[in-house]
């Protein structure tokens, strides 16, 4: 069950840089100081985009522990 380990470390690891993608490109759009309707559509796109390498992240985090602990 090494196997798991690092394909889930790599997995975790990309949802972490999905999650601080996420933070930045919220921080970018309210540097650029939009109307309501496009802040609100990029907040929108952010969110569900958070929710997803969030995810990603957890599923990695488990195929690593899963592996450590069949391991």
């Amino acid at each position: 069950m090494h196997d798991l380990i690092w394909p889930g470390a790599i997995v975790a690891l990309l949802g972490a840089a999905g999650i601080v993608w996420a933070a930045v490109s919220v921080l970018r759009a309210k540097a650029a100081k939009l109307d309501e309707a496009a802040m609100r559509v990029r907040m929108q796109r952010a969110i569900t985009m958070n929710l997803g390498f969030f995810l990603l992240s957890v599923l990695g985090l488990m195929a690593v522990v899963i592996g450590v602990i069949l391991g």
